[in-house]
C-alpha cells in the first residue's frame, strides 16, 4: 500500500518508495509495477495523472491530478516555477554552506540547458570508515532546492562540485558506493524529496506536503549520527 499523504476531489499526493518507477520507461524495461497503476488500483481504479516526476531511486512527495483540467493548472505553475521542491541529500565529503549551482546540463537529445539548484548544508558526520588511506570517512546532509527541473540535475549538480550523492548511479562516486554496499549494504540512493509546497489549483490555499524518509535512509543517518526527525 503506497501512503498517502493527501488527497481530496483534484489532487493526491504520495509517498513514493525507493525503487519504484512514476509509469513505463523506455529506460527501465525490466520494471513491472508502477506508482500511476499502484495508486490507480489502490484508490478503486481512478485515473491519476503525474503532475512532475521523481526517478526511479528517489523517494518522497508525489503529486497526481485526478483531472486533465487539474493537470493543465499544476503543469503551468511547476512550468512557471511557481511550486517549490525541497530534498534532503546525503553527500560525500563536507559541502560548502551554501551554494547556489548553475551549471548547464545536457538531455538525451544533446541540447544545453540551463540548470539552477540551490542548496544549505544542514549537518555533518564523520566515520571510522576507511577509504583513499584515509581512517575516516566524511559526510553531510544537505538541503536542496532546484530552481530548475532538468533530468538527474541533484545528482549531476552535486557530481560537478565533487559532493556526490551517497548511492547514486551513475552519477555518484562508484569506490564510495562499492565501500557502503560492502560495509553496510546500502543499495539505495541517499535522495529524498522531503517538502512540496505550492498553491492549490482550484482553492489556491496554500499546500505544504511533506514526506517521512524511509527506512534505508533512515538507516544511513543512524549510522552517520544524524538527526533527521526534524526535517519530516
Amino acid at each position: 500500500m503506497l501512503e498517502i499523504l493527501y488527497q481530496d476531489e483534484y489532487i493526491i499526493a504520495i509517498n513514493k518508495p525507493s525503487g519504484l518507477l512514476v509509469h513505463k520507461s523506455y529506460y527501465a524495461r525490466d520494471a513491472k509495477e508502477f506508482a500511476v497503476q499502484e495508486l490507480r488500483n489502490q484508490i478503486g481504479g481512478q485515473h491519476v495523472y503525474p503532475i512532475h516526476r521523481l526517478d526511479r531511486k528517489t523517494s518522497g512527495v508525489l503529486l497526481f491530478a485526478l483531472d486533465k483540467e487539474t493537470l493543465k493548472v499544476m503543469n503551468d505553475r511547476f512550468a512557471t516555477r511557481a511550486v517549490e521542491k525541497k530534498y534532503l541529500a546525503i553527500l560525500r565529503g563536507w559541502a560548502p554552506e551554501e551554494q547556489t549551482i548553475d551549471y548547464d546540463l545536457t538531455n538525451d537529445d544533446g541540447v544545453k540547458q540551463n540548470a539552477i539548484t540551490y542548496f544549505k548544508r544542514l549537518q555533518t558526520a564523520e566515520i571510522e570508515l576507511e577509504y583513499n588511506n584515509h581512517p575516516t570517512s566524511r559526510y553531510c546532509l544537505v538541503e536542496a532546492i532546484p530552481e530548475t527541473g532538468r533530468m538527474h540535475q541533484l545528482r549531476k549538480h552535486f557530481r560537478h562540485i565533487f559532493h556526490p550523492i551517497l548511492g547514486s548511479r551513475p552519477h555518484g562516486c562508484n569506490k564510495q558506493n562499492k565501500l557502503w554496499l560492502e560495509t553496510f549494504g546500502l543499495k539505495g540512493m541517499m535522495l529524498h524529496a522531503y517538502e512540496l509546497i505550492f498553491d492549490h489549483p482550484i482553492t489556491n490555499e496554500k499546500m505544504v506536503l511533506n514526506a517521512r524518509t524511509n527506512e534505508e535512509f533512515n538507516r544511513v543517518g543512524a549510522i552517520l549520527g544524524l538527526d533527521l526527525n526534524q526535517y519530516t
